[in-house]
Parts: structure tokens; C-alpha cells; sequence
């Protein structure tokens, strides 16, 4: 037995912990850089806070998709503002920026050396300035993560610079941030959870630490995701479904994901869908897809077994298949008014590119089984 596990250096989880994100910014830096969402008068709390206790901070709101050039833009303004500081406030994308800008402040080189896939992927030569990550959604785990994804306009694909030196030196996991979120919202990011938790989990790179952490978020994620879509009031929920955010976080940055988010990266960079709606749309089809395969190939993979635990947590039946828990999803997937790919934009003439990028995506490298080319348009024909 052999792994490495990182996460953030410390991880603060209570509802109201936000309110003390200033006080934990003096303690990393003295030039605040605050990177919002589209809205930053939504954030003039934090504002006021950072520049009653550190200086006005400079504030950088993040509009629509992150995409590679507004991120070296951001992040040389911040360079040249003397920022010792970044804080990420707001959903993944925004603490996507966020960890793009604090290692760009250190690393000057053209932003393209350093991304996956589409530049160099070369090393980051210097530590990113100190970040502090906070979401205001429950689902990407991304206050923890060690990547930033970019969409690259001129390739069409979202791509990932990525260290573990980016990840967060304190992420302030705060419930309260994610009640004002619409149950739409709530779905899409949820389900977003889920995938990373359930794709970390029966993944070939998993480990006993992963595995456990996995396992108290699906349980948590099967029963409150429901609840919190009903009732976004339901702070008992809230707090469920940050922790299996959280936890998918920790998962995916120490285990591989799979093919729902190798398809993801390329859909979302062409048809700029809301990230965690096609990752729901794409589940149950990517399940079922990995379940035959692995019965067809490998029939004796411990990810089969996986599959199985996996539908038992979210089933609460104990003689239940893993067939059984794609079924779950589909269902959870309907009660949720989950659109299909087709609703999202996702055109059947791009199937063929669709899946040649998809093969070709990083987190693929992570699916349990490889995938030939027609399962991958069978799973996208199975999701419009």
C-alpha cells in the first residue's frame, strides 16, 4: 500500500465561520485581493470587514465562465497592486480564479506554460501567495482542490492549471453561505457532489483515505441533497451537503475522477452549460455505460464492488445491485428536473468531437474501466 494525500493546511467548518475571514487575512498577508462572483456588492460585507481590519481590498468579480485570459489579466492587476493575499468568496469558479490569481502573482510566465492539455503543464517555480477559499455554493469541493479550471476560448475546452501548491492555506467552509442558493442551483451543484464523490470512490486510483471520506459524504449527500432542494431553510441539510462538497474536494484532489467530468471539461467549453448540470445529466449513463463494460471486461475489478457500496448507501437496501444505485440517480435526477444534455445546449453533430476530447481528458485517466469510443457516444446519445 502506497499513496500521498494533501489538503488545505487548515479547514475551518461552522455555520458563521465567514464572519472571521478577515481576522484569519491579517493573519496571511497585509494587501487583500478579493475575487468574487459576478455581483461583488453581494460581498460588501467582506469588503467592509477586510477594510476595517487590513486595508480595502482589491476586488475582483468574476462574470460567467473563467476563461485563461481574464484570469493572467487578474492576476497580473493583482501583481501590480502589491496583493500578499488572495480570498476567494463565491462558487467554484470563483475559487477557481482565486487559486489561478495567487499562483500567477508568484509565477509570471505566459499563463499557457503552465496549464494542462492545451499549453506546457509545466511546474509552478514559486508558492502561490497565501489563499483563503470560502464557498457560497455546495458542490465543487473546490475550496480544497488543487487545480483551477479555465475555459481556453481559442481551443474551446475547459483546462486546468494545477499544483498541489494551490491548494487553499485555509479554506472557511461557512453553511449559511449556501442558503440563499435557488433549488435549481441547489440540484446542479449537488449533484456535482455526488459525482465527485461517488467517481473518487470506485476509481482505480482510490485509497483507504479517500475511501472513507467518500463514504461519509455519499451517505450524507443521498439523504440531504432531497431535503435541501425542497427546503433550502433546512440548515441541517445545508450543513450535510457542505460537508459532501467538502469531502468530494479532499477526494478528488488525492484520487482520480472519471468519465462524467472527461466529458464535462469539453462540453462545458462548448456549450457553456452550468457545470453541475452536465455532470447530473450525464450520471446515470456513465454508471450504467461503466457497469457493463466491467462486467463485459473485468469482471473480477474491485470497482464493481464499489458500485455495489455505492448503491447501497444511496439505496439504504442492503440486497441491492449496483445496477440499483444508476437507477437511484436517474430517479433523483427526475425528481430534480434535471435537463438533458439536449436541453443544455449540447448538439448531436459534436457527439463524435465530444467523445475524441473526452478520451483525451485528464480525469478520464481515473474512469474504473477505458471506454471505447462508441460507449462514449452511447453514453451522450443515452444523456440528450
Amino acid at each position: 500500500m502506497q499513496f500521498t494525500f494533501a489538503t488545505a493546511s487548515k479547514i475551518l467548518f461552522a455555520t458563521g465561520a465567514a464572519q472571521r475571514i478577515p481576522e484569519l487575512a491579517g493573519n496571511l498577508g497585509s494587501r487583500p485581493c478579493l475575487v468574487t462572483g459576478a455581483n461583488p456588492k453581494r460581498a460588501q460585507w467582506l469588503v467592509d470587514g477586510l477594510t476595517q481590519t487590513l486595508c480595502e481590498p482589491l476586488v475582483m468579480p468574476v462574470s460567467g465562465e473563467p476563461d485563461t485570459e481574464g484570469a493572467a489579466e487578474a492576476a497580473k492587476a493583482a501583481r501590480e497592486a502589491g496583493c500578499d493575499v488572495v480570498i476567494g468568496l463565491g462558487g467554484g469558479s470563483v475559487m477557481d480564479t482565486a487559486k489561478v490569481v495567487a499562483a500567477l502573482i508568484t509565477n509570471t510566465d505566459d499563463i499557457y506554460e503552465y496549464l494542462e492539455v492545451v499549453g506546457k503543464g509545466n511546474p509552478l517555480d514559486k508558492h502561490p501567495v497565501p489563499l483563503i477559499t470560502a464557498p457560497t455554493t455546495s458542490g465543487t469541493g473546490s475550496e480544497v482542490t488543487a487545480n483551477g479550471v479555465l475555459l481556453s476560448r481559442e481551443h474551446g475546452v475547459k483546462v486546468s492549471l494545477r499544483s498541489t501548491e494551490m491548494i487553499a492555506d485555509m479554506a472557511v467552509v461557512d453553511p449559511q453561505l449556501a442558503a440563499s442558493m435557488p433549488p435549481h442551483v441547489t440540484a446542479a451543484t449537488g449533484m456535482d457532489a455526488l459525482t465527485q464523490l461517488m467517481e473518487a470512490f470506485v476509481t482505480h486510483k482510490s485509497t483507504p483515505m479517500t475511501d472513507a471520506l467518500c463514504r461519509e459524504g455519499l451517505m450524507r449527500a443521498a439523504t440531504s441533497l432531497p431535503l435541501a432542494f425542497e427546503d433550502g431553510e433546512d440548515m441541517s441539510a445545508r450543513e450535510d451537503m457542505a460537508l459532501a462538497s467538502l469531502l468530494s474536494g479532499i477526494c478528488l484532489a488525492n484520487a482520480k475522477l472519471g468519465a462524467v467530468h472527461g466529458f464535462a471539461a469539453p462540453i462545458g467549453g462548448r456549450s457553456h452549460a452550468p457545470h453541475g448540470a452536465v455532470c447530473a445529466a450525464l450520471l446515470p449513463h456513465v454508471m450504467e455505460a461503466n457497469l457493463r463494460a466491467l462486467r463485459e471486461r473485468d469482471p473480477d475489478s474491485p470497482s464493481l464492488h464499489a458500485y455495489r457500496e455505492v448503491a447501497v448507501m444511496l439505496t439504504a437496501d442492503v440486497t441491492c445491485e449496483a445496477e440499483d444505485g444508476a437507477a437511484w440517480v436517474r430517479e433523483l435526477c427526475e425528481a430534480m428536473a434535471i435537463p438533458t444534455l439536449g436541453e443544455l445546449g449540447v448538439k448531436r453533430d459534436d457527439f463524435a468531437l465530444l467523445a475524441d476530447q473526452a478520451a483525451k481528458a485528464s480525469s478520464m485517466q481515473g474512469n474504473p474501466v477505458e471506454l471505447i469510443r462508441d460507449e462514449l457516444i452511447g453514453i451522450l446519445e443515452a444523456a440528450c
